[in-house]
């Protein structure tokens, strides 16, 4: 006879209640096995003779690196001894805060009646049970796991599974031959009773706090602590924890230099993304120390107006604060990348030998977001790519930037492929990700995208955080080659008493220059509508060609980029006529007289605040200050070459025009 159970309308559990007799027999192949799966059945459970149970998965034991790779779409092992204390479908049984009481008669009971083996394996066991009755003998197939949900007493997530019962007795004979051949094969399956014992008493026993946040951290990272080598931790026998450099950092530093060191060393890169004044140079400088500890040449890329940040620590003055450091590192500017000539820092940029450092540190590295090809040069990007990292020795890139991504996600990508080598296309198993880094970010792109083009009321950060969540693989990613804190991270995770207040930062002053002050002249707004009416016929030459030339000039002057896209040589002219147009108007911005109503505001606003900061210190305060901490002042202007005068106000500050950011 053959029946069939959808545990909807009809429930297998209720069946077993039925069938299940004093002195039973039974014997169970499945996937989990639940406390809350022995106490639905209880009472007829209490009468049987003995239960063998088979994890159909390895369970409770650790599988080496080539089982796990062959099994990587298995069920966590963990997850499944998680599920003893009540699979994912037993939520509201474990709400109930029984389980204690449940699990402590669950123990008893297998201590008499049951014994546990798990398949050792890659061998695939289905899952069924097998009842026998002195003679008789009954098959159910399809009851996946031994919980109430398997039994049909909670919803589970399945639209159909159907549950075959048979006491056929040919089948339910061939059915327990071979589940005593498997269970009496060692080769195959691993006893592990006393493992499930243990656990399941651990459920109901006395537990200290300080045990369960020991036990959360090792489910945290116990995989990571598994893959991970010990060259991939900071070597503190190299000494550099004893430097000055060390001792200056603050806390929330230290732990930024060893995740950086360790990522650097598990995956050849890492971006420290931390927040604007949180000394990501600093940082770099505890790194710089502990691969110089270790022999390793050392080159710092960055911008040429941020080189005195670097060059002050490579000097042999007094007034060095990291003088006994002795550190020795290169300081190179973005672009000598673009110079195969000349001499730039007291090196030879004819002679430099690129590919020999082991570490670059690139300061400001949102420099190098983009790697858009040229026809006529190679790029800085490509040079950075090709004869840095890729060239000579293997190179270890450390990227500081505050904004490493501007409004694609292309940017990180760019960034991350320095540490890859250009190989963002491949999976990289060190991050646990089932993508590789393009599709992942392809895939990131796509959610920003859908979330971007949201009713206003609905495009939250939370709504796009939310959305970013089903994508696990992009927040390993993250999590694998970046490191970002906020001063709101600091102030929540570190002592602030060691660090002191953060400064509070001032909304920045806003300046817009007028072009002139006689009056009744043109608006800036009715001046560019004026200027964009004009044609620059001489900067689109594109639109003079002859019809049946356009498709030979397209060939030469396009430029292609990556996945059959283009930048046609019309595009670029139509851009540089809206710069023409912008250039002529920044011209009249930037004339005498607008520059020296600029100026007299700018003056203005720096003695109001060089007078509070003379208030602040009369009144026995110490101050630690930033331009956007006492407020910024931009002007809508632009200065010219013959700016470069330096002017002094009062005796505190002195400024060089020529080195001044403005923004128009």
């Amino acid at each position: 006879m053959i029946e069939s159970f959808n545990n909807k309308t009809d429930k297998v559990g209720d069946d077993l209640k039925r069938t299940i007799n004093n002195g039973s027999k039974l014997d169970i192949a499945a996937g989990i096995f639940s406390i809350y799966g022995y106490e639905s059945l209880k009472k007829e459970l209490n009468k049987i003779d003995r239960l063998r149970f088979i994890f159909t998965d390895p369970t409770f034991i650790e599988l080496d690196k080539s089982q796990r790779e062959q099994r990587q779409f298995e069920i966590n092992s963990n997850n499944r001894k998680k599920a003893i204390s009540g699979s994912d479908f037993e939520i509201n049984l474990k709400n109930e805060l029984k389980g204690k009481a449940i699990a402590e008669e669950c123990k008893k009971w297998i201590e008499q009646k049951v014994e546990f083996k798990t398949n050792a394996g890659n061998q695939y066991i289905q899952s069924h049970l097998n009842l026998v009755n002195n003679e008789n003998s009954i098959v159910y197939t399809g009851i996946n796991e031994f919980s109430s949900a398997g039994f049909g007493y909670q919803k589970d997530n399945a639209i159909l599974n159907q549950i075959i019962k048979t006491d056929d007795f040919d089948t339910t004979k061939q059915y327990l031959v071979n589940f005593e051949e498997i269970w009496t094969d060692e080769k195959v399956l691993k006893d592990v009773t006393d493992a499930v014992v243990d656990y399941i008493a651990d459920l109901y026993k006395e537990i200290s706090p300080e045990f369960i946040y020991y036990l959360t951290l090792y489910n945290i990272f116990s995989e990571f602590l598994e893959d991970i080598s010990e060259d991939e931790l900071a070597n503190e026998k190299t000494g550099f924890k004893d430097s000055i450099i060390w001792n200056k950092l603050y806390d929330f530093q230290r732990d930024a230099v060893l995740g950086i060191i360790n990522k650097l060393e598990r995956h050849n890169g890492c971006i420290l993304a931390d927040s604007v004044g949180l000394g990501k140079p600093f940082s770099a400088l505890g790194v710089i120390k502990y691969y110089q500890e270790r022999n390793r040449t050392v080159l710092v890329l960055c911008p040429k107006k941020i080189g005195d940040n670097w060059q002050p620590f490579l000097n042999n003055y007094d007034d060095n604060p990291l003088l006994a450091d002795r550190f020795n590192y290169d300081v190179l500017y973005h672009t000598d990348l673009s110079r195969d000539k000349g001499i730039s820092n007291g090196i030879d940029l004819s002679r430099i030998n690129w590919g020999n450092y082991d570490l670059v540190v690139i300061d400001e590295s949102h420099n190098f977001r983009n790697n858009d090809p040229r026809k006529d040069k190679i790029t800085r990007y490509q040079k950075l790519l090709n004869q840095v990292m890729k060239a000579g020795v293997k190179t270890k890139v450390l990227m500081l930037s505050a904004t490493p991504v501007n409004n694609r996600f292309t940017d990180l990508k760019n960034q991350i492929a320095l540490a890859y080598e250009g190989h963002t296309g491949e999976i990289d198993e060190k991050i646990d990700a089932s993508h590789s880094i393009d599709n992942i970010l392809k895939n990131a792109q796509k959610i920003f995208n859908d979330w971007s083009r949201l009713p206003i009321e609905e495009r939250t950060s939370q709504e796009l955080l939310n959305s970013l969540n089903t994508n696990f693989d992009f927040f390993k990613l993250l999590d694998s080659v970046t490191i970002a804190r906020s001063r709101k991270h600091i102030e929540k995770y570190y002592d602030m008493k060691k660090i002191g207040k953060f400064p509070t930062r001032l909304k920045p002053i806003t300046h817009r220059a007028d072009i002139t002050e006689l009056k009744g002249f043109i608006e800036i707004t009715d001046l560019y509508k004026g200027l964009s009416k004009l044609n620059m016929s001489i900067y689109s030459p594109f639109d003079y060609i002859l019809e049946n030339k356009k498709s030979f000039y397209s060939d030469l002057y396009d430029t292609e980029i990556n996945e059959g896209m283009s930048f046609k040589q019309s595009h670029r002219e139509k851009s540089l006529q809206t710069l023409m147009r912008v250039n002529l108007l920044k011209r009249l911005e930037s004339s005498v007289d607008s520059f020296r109503i600029t100026i007299n505001k700018l003056i203005k606003g720096i003695e109001n605040t060089l007078k509070k900061i003379d208030e602040f210190e009369n009144n026995g305060n110490t101050l630690y200050t930033e331009a956007t901490q006492i407020g910024d002042i931009n002007f809508d202007t632009e200065s010219d070459d013959w700016l470069n005068e330096e002017f002094s106000i009062g005796d505190k500050i002195k400024i060089n025009l020529a080195d001044m950011n403005t923004t128009g």
